[in-house]
């Protein structure tokens, strides 16, 4: 199976936490799909630059899905959080033990659907309090069974790099992270 990963947008997402992880991904040769849940292909993040998505949630079929991705960034971590239909596909896609991952804000939504129960994870700081049941680490990127989460924006690059890892192998994240000059001083 193709690896194929879902990226989803909502108005007010943090640029570099959604960005980043596409590119290094791309990068990697992973086929990454954004998803928009806000109905409308133009999605404006926190910075208020505005992305067009490749796909509307009402029309993307994420049963061929290797990794669901949420951004954080306010208020674009709380509109996916309130969407019923990613909140089902989640809950599904974990059911069948696929990979999950959130940064900064946006783990809450594991919280919230309880697929963090005596899981270690991380979030922006403030927001331990929503990751209900985990074990929170406070680290930049941490990774619990099929689940991965990172701390926010700082760790964006690692975050990136860690799932590309996480999808191919250690070879493929140093080649990436080697050609984009990541581990130079």
């Amino acid at each position: 199976m193709t690896t194929k990963v879902y990226l989803f947008l909502a108005d007010g997402f943090e640029t570099i936490e959604a960005l980043a992880v596409v590119d290094i991904l791309r990068r990697g040769g992973i086929e990454v799909k954004t998803v928009s849940i806000m109905g409308k292909e133009l999605v404006e993040s926190a910075q208020k630059v505005t992305v067009k998505a490749d796909e509307l949630f009402e029309n993307v079929d994420l049963n061929d899905a290797s990794l669901l991705l949420l951004p954080g960034g306010l208020p674009g971590a709380n509109y996916l959080n309130e969407h019923e239909g990613l909140r089902q596909a989640i809950l599904k896609h974990n059911e069948e033990g696929k990979k999950l991952g959130a940064i900064c804000a946006a783990p809450m939504v594991f919280g919230s659907l309880n697929l963090l129960n005596n899981r270690k994870a991380t979030c922006y700081p403030g927001f331990e309090k929503h990751l209900t049941g985990a074990q929170y680490t406070g680290d930049f990127v941490t990774i619990d069974g099929n689940i991965i989460t990172a701390k926010g924006a700082a760790a964006s690059l690692e975050y990136a790099y860690c799932l590309l890892e996480w999808l191919t192998n250690a070879e493929k994240a140093n080649e990436i992270k080697s050609g984009m000059l990541y581990n130079e001083q």
